[in-house]
C-alpha cells in the first residue's frame, strides 16, 4: 500500500479497449513503484477495469457520468458498444461533457491537498490540457501508437506531401524524418489526406485535440527505444516547451517481469485452450485476429475462412461479426485442423503460448507490440488509422513480418483480399524461407523487448527517470 507521502498519478483512458487497456498497464507499472495511481473512468467502463487492476492496492476507481448520445441507449459509454463507427464522432463530441466533473475531482483533490504529480490522459481527451493547467499539474498525452506512426503523421499534417506528389505511388520526401522504408501516398492513413475541410466538424475537432497535444507535458508511448528507428529526437520537434516522448513499453510485461502472469487459461474459453495445447508441434498455428474495429463485410470473411482452410495449417479465427456463418461445410471440414472462436480472447496470453508460430493481422499498434514481444512474426493486412503505417513498419522496417497482397481486381462487393492471397500469404509466412526469416527476426525482437522493461533496460530506465523530473517538478 502506498503511503500517505507517495506521489500520486491520476490515470484517464479514452473509452476504447485498445486505448484502456495499455494504460492500465501503465497503472500497475506504477503501482509497482509504490506510486499511488487514480483511474477516471465511467459507470460503465469501472466494473471491467476494477476487475482488471483488483489486484493492486495503489489503484483506486474514481467514476464520473457518461452523457447520453442521441440516438443511442442509455448507458453507451464505450466504442464496442457502438453498433457502427458512423457513431463515433457523436461519442468523441460527447466526452467533452466530461470536463466539469474532471475538475470536480481535480478539485476534491486540491482541497484535500492529494493533487497529482501528473495526469496521463487519452489524445481524444484533449480538453484535459486546459482542466490540468488550471490546477498546476502536467498532462501527458497518450496516443497508443507507436512513435515512427506519430511522426509521420505529424510530418504530413505539416508538410502535406501528398499535394505535391505526381502520382499516389511516389516516394514522398517528410523533411528531417528519416524512414526505414519507402512511402508513398497511397500508404498514408485515409485521414489524413481527406480532412481538408477546416469548416467539417471532424477536422475542427482533431485540429482542437491536436493543439492540445503539442502543447503538453510531455508523450507517454507503449513503445521501446530499440524498435523506434531513431525518429524519437525528431517527432520530439513537433512539440512545443520542450517537451519530451517516454518510450516505456511495452506496458504489458512489466506485470510479467513483476512475476504477477495470470495462467493462459484464465478467463478463456476451455475449447481455445484444448486446441492449442493439443498441438504437438510448436509454432505450428496461425492466431487470426483483426481487433474490434474493423469491419469486414460477411463476403470478406467467407474469403478468409477459405483462404484459411487451403493453406492447410492450424489456426485459431476470431471473429467479432455477429453476422458471419461460415461457408457450408467449412466448420464440419476443419475439425481438428482450425477453431473459430467468437468469445472475448485475451490475446497476449494466446500469442506467448509455445503453439503459435504466427499472427494475421490488422496491425493495430497493440497487436504489433504484443506480437512482437512473444517472437512471433505478423502476416500484415492494415484496415484503418494508422494501421498502414505499423504495417510497413512490420515487414519493412523491422523485418519481423510480410506484407498480405491485396487485388486491384474487382473481387466482388466488399472482398478486398481473395481466399488466394490469403492462402499464399498464410503459407508463406508458416512454411516459407521469407517466413522463416521474419520469425528469426520477431524472436529477437522479442528478447530486446523483454530487456527493455527489465532493470536497466530502455524502458524501465525512462519510467523511472519520467517519475524522478515529474515528482522534483511538483517539489514532491
Amino acid at each position: 500500500m502506498a503511503s500517505p507521502q507517495a506521489p500520486h498519478v491520476v490515470i484517464f483512458p479514452f473509452m476504447a479497449q485498445g486505448h484502456t487497456l495499455p494504460l492500465l498497464d501503465l497503472s500497475k507499472a506504477l503501482s509497482h513503484r509504490n506510486i499511488k495511481v487514480t483511474i477516471i473512468t465511467t459507470p460503465a467502463n469501472a466494473k471491467s477495469i476494477g476487475k482488471d487492476t483488483e489486484n493492486h492496492p495503489n489503484i483506486g476507481l474514481v467514476e464520473i457520468p457518461f452523457p447520453i448520445i442521441h440516438g443511442l441507449p442509455q448507458g453507451t459509454e464505450n466504442t464496442s458498444q457502438l453498433p457502427s463507427m458512423e457513431f463515433l464522432f457523436p461519442f468523441l463530441m460527447a466526452t467533452k461533457q466530461l470536463q466539469k466533473p474532471f475538475e470536480q475531482v481535480l478539485q476534491g483533490m486540491s482541497v484535500s491537498k492529494s493533487l497529482p504529480i501528473c495526469v496521463i490522459s487519452d489524445f481524444f481527451l484533449g480538453w484535459t490540457l486546459s482542466s490540468c493547467q488550471a490546477f498546476g499539474v502536467p498532462r501527458l498525452v497518450f496516443h497508443g501508437m507507436c512513435v515512427l506512426s506519430m511522426a509521420i503523421c505529424k510530418s504530413v499534417c505539416v508538410h502535406m506531401p501528398h499535394t505535391k506528389a505526381k502520382s499516389v505511388l511516389d516516394p514522398i520526401d517528410l523533411p528531417g524524418l528519416e524512414l526505414p522504408f519507402h512511402l508513398s501516398v497511397s500508404e498514408l492513413p485515409a485521414q489524413l489526406i481527406q480532412a481538408t475541410d477546416q469548416n467539417d466538424p471532424f477536422f475542427q475537432f482533431m485540429s482542437d485535440v491536436g493543439q492540445a497535444d503539442c502543447n503538453s507535458w510531455g508523450v507517454v508511448v507503449n513503445s521501446f527505444e530499440e524498435i523506434e528507428s531513431g525518429t524519437v529526437s525528431s517527432f520530439e520537434t513537433f512539440y512545443e516547451n520542450g517537451a519530451r516522448a517516454w518510450c516505456l513499453g511495452p506496458l504489458f510485461l512489466y506485470d510479467k517481469v513483476e512475476g504477477i502472469n495470470k495462467p493462459i487459461s484464465q478467463n478463456q474459453p476451455n475449447k481455445l485452450i484444448q486446441f492449442l495445447n493439443d498441438q504437438v508441434t510448436l509454432g505450428s498455428v496461425l492466431y487470426v485476429s483483426f481487433g474490434t474495429q474493423a469491419d469486414l463485410s460477411d463476403a470478406q470473411l467467407d474469403q478468409v475462412g477459405l483462404g484459411l482452410e487451403e493453406a492447410l495449417v492450424p489456426f485459431l479465427l476470431v471473429v467479432r461479426s455477429t453476422t458471419w456463418s461460415p461457408p457450408n461445410g467449412l466448420e464440419e471440414r476443419l475439425e481438428g485442423k482450425g477453431l473459430i472462436v467468437r468469445e472475448w480472447v485475451n490475446q497476449h496470453r494466446i500469442l506467448s503460448h509455445r503453439a503459435i508460430g504466427g499472427f494475421f493481422s490488422h496491425c493495430g499498434w497493440n497487436s504489433v507490440i504484443e506480437s512482437i514481444s512473444a517472437g512471433v512474426p505478423i502476416l500484415a493486412w492494415p484496415m484503418i488509422a494508422e494501421q498502414s503505417l505499423n504495417a510497413k513498419l512490420v515487414a519493412e522496417g523491422l523485418g519481423a513480418g510480410l506484407g498480405i497482397r491485396k487485388s486491384h481486381d474487382d473481387l466482388g462487393s466488399g472482398i478486398e483480399v481473395s481466399r488466394q492471397a490469403i492462402c499464399e500469404g498464410v503459407r508463406e509466412l508458416m512454411e516459407g524461407e521469407r517466413g522463416k526469416d521474419a520469425r528469426e527476426r520477431a524472436q529477437a525482437l522479442g528478447r530486446v523487448a523483454w530487456r527493455a522493461v527489465q532493470e536497466g533496460g530502455s524502458s524501465h530506465q525512462a519510467l523511472n527517470k519520467l517519475i524522478d523530473q515529474l515528482c522534483a517538478f511538483s517539489g514532491h
